[in-house]
């Protein structure tokens, strides 16, 4: 059994107010504090593009990034929105999301959806 308190946070809300104050305020919380072992931001429609074009989402994605958050993107997505380049530049990898997102779901992981 996983002793590793693990989060997914499924990202697919582009509001900017919400991505600030909500996805990465937490995610970045949760490794300072040590709420959970391991957060991973699953950057996933509008939000890929919203990464790349707000400089206020950039700089937390930065900040949560120093604090041992993960970004990962939906590859798909990243492509369809022309955004895949600048999201690898980020640091921020780029797969296909849909059987890890599956996995997660049928095994009953922590997944917060925003």
């Amino acid at each position: 059994m996983e002793d590793k308190k693990t989060l997914h946070i499924l990202w697919t809300n582009a509001d900017v107010d919400t991505s600030l104050h909500m996805v990465m305020m937490y995610a970045s919380n949760c490794m300072i504090k040590q709420w959970w072992d391991e957060v991973t931001v699953i950057v996933w429609g509008a939000t890929a593009r919203l990464a790349c074009e707000n400089e206020a989402v950039q700089k937390e994605i930065e900040v949560a990034m120093n604090v041992g958050v993960r970004f990962s993107a939906c590859v798909s997505c990243a492509r369809r929105l022309g955004v895949e380049e600048k999201l690898k530049s980020m640091g921020i990898e780029c797969i296909s999301w849909g059987p890890p997102l599956t996995e997660i779901l049928q095994s009953g992981g922590k997944l917060l959806t925003v």
